[in-house]
């Protein structure tokens, strides 16, 4: 049977449930990179991931897999993806690469006697997506023929951020070869020796295989992941637009990656050279290798001015940045946080967001614009007893029918329409003007209109934390 044949379709499998923690402050946990415009090219990661596949035959439905707090994001994220509609399969936990993989390939079965899945995670960048076209449908024979496939691009500098793959000896009828060993990140010595010898590719975390052949490795070498996986895929859900795995047989699978679980023990590992500009952007120094660069060498982003500075990467998200006399250092300004380092221990990085955890910062998890599936807020002004935020709500969406125990709300409605519920009242507003919301009051937030809803929201009383929400409704499920 050939692979593009219409019953053995290819699933690309979108894996989105990284936090990219080396490149905060750009990054957090509940907005992570997949889901940000890192290379000011006007699409995010996630979207760029499906996008380098829009000319490729034979495509299924993609499968995005992902936490389930980051669901909304991918949602409005795939809204018009050109592949069409996404199934996007939710983890209640994290459990690395190799369950993820699994619960993919076990639902794509459910729809495939015998899948190919094309697996790629979510945040990394190709500059070039021709040839990683080109290099997918090369995979497709090896893959139809058992194998496990998986991309390595060809190295151009001695990397000691990336794993590497060793190959071994061609397999017969194209430019795919076998894999000899996977090796971990090197000292700066052995990526110049792995570089020179040119058996060595940087590992691409991206795969090609059957779904049949991926689960039967499981079964041999990581028996415990696939059990847990076909119990979650069994148990799960529909929610919406989203499957919810089943969450007590997920949590039992380990957490391993795909390479340490299959990879690495299998004989049916083939690799398939790849040049296509990728970077896994990892931390600003990959980041910065990626971008453009003006004649000083600095890459430059935002509202940016530079005096006599050189080699440096400089990003500005909400007010001007200004560096005089600056060489080879990482400047991001976001609206609440501010890095600067080195260029060379930017993997330092890791460890500031490693403190803001320990202490229970937000700046670790949220920006100061908070994404909801209705919308956004943004904190303005904060005090013991009060505090301000912007609210903007999408066409057609609403807020949960809630009440708060601590806390008064006044609203001002500065663009848009508003359909406001208060108590047993239900009425609207339009442009400058408002409506309180006294403590203890059940009230409800929606857009009737066509545009944003955007107002001023002016909280009020003992306690403002987000925890102090009672909801009575609401259809988004939280």
């Amino acid at each position: 049977m050939s692979p593009l044949d219409p019953s053995l379709p290819v699933h690309p499998v979108i894996l989105s449930g990284g936090v990219g923690s080396r490149l905060w402050p750009l990054s957090r946990e509940a907005y992570p990179k997949q889901f940000l415009d890192v290379s000011a090219g006007g699409r995010t990661l996630v979207q760029q991931t499906l996008e380098r596949l829009v000319d490729l035959p034979g495509l299924a439905e993609p499968l995005v897999v992902c936490n389930q707090a980051h669901r909304f994001l991918v949602a409005e994220q795939l809204r018009d993806s050109p592949l069409g509609t996404a199934r996007i399969l939710l983890e209640p936990v994290g459990r690395n690469t190799a369950p993820a993989v699994a619960v993919a390939a076990l639902h794509a079965l459910q729809r495939c006697e015998d899948a190919l899945l094309a697996v790629f995670p979510a945040d990394h960048l190709v500059s070039e997506p021709a040839p990683l076209r080109e290099a997918l449908m090369q995979a497709l024979e090896p893959a139809g023929d058992g194998g496990l496939v998986t991309f390595g691009v060809v190295p151009h500098r001695p990397e000691t951020g990336y794993g590497y793959i060793e190959a071994g000896k061609p397999v017969a009828g194209g430019p795919a070869r076998r894999v000899r060993r996977f090796v971990e990140k090197p000292d700066a010595e052995t990526a110049q020796a792995y570089l020179d010898s040119g058996r060595f590719y940087w590992n691409s975390g991206m795969f090609v295989m059957r779904a049949s052949a991926y689960l039967q490795a499981l079964r041999t070498y990581a028996p415990a992941i696939l059990e847990a996986c076909e119990a979650a895929v069994a148990g799960a859900e529909q929610d919406m637009d989203f499957v919810r795995l089943e969450p007590a047989a997920f949590e039992r699978s380990p957490a391993e990656s795909i390479d340490y679980a299959v990879m690495e023990p299998t004989d049916a590992a083939v690799t398939l050279p790849l040049k296509a500009g990728w970077s896994d952007l990892g931390s600003w120094a990959t980041l910065m290798e990626a971008a453009h660069r003006d004649a000083s060498g600095n890459a430059l982003m935002g509202d940016v001015l530079t005096e006599d500075s050189r080699n440096n990467y400089v990003r500005a998200e909400s007010r001007l940045v200004a560096t005089v006399g600056l060489e080879d250092h990482v400047v991001v300004e976001t609206a609440d946080s501010v890095l600067v380092a080195p260029r060379g221990q930017v993997h330092g990085v890791k460890r500031i967001v490693e403190r803001l955890r320990a202490d229970d910062r937000p700046e670790a998890l949220e920006h100061r614009q908070v994404h909801r599936p209705w919308g956004s807020y943004e904190g303005l002004v904060r005090a013991e007893r009060f505090q301000v935020k912007r609210i903007i709500v999408s066409p057609g969406s609403r807020l949960s029918l809630q009440m708060h125990h601590h806390r008064a709300e006044h609203w001002v409605v500065v663009r848009g329409t508003a359909r406001v519920t208060r108590g047993d009242e239900v009425f609207l507003l339009g442009e400058d003007q408002s409506a309180y919301i006294p403590l203890g009051t059940v009230h409800r937030l929606e857009n009737p209109g066509m545009i944003p809803l955007e107002l001023v929201e002016v909280q009020s009383g003992s306690y403002l934390g987000e925890d102090d929400i009672v909801r009575i409704e609401d259809r988004y499920g939280r």
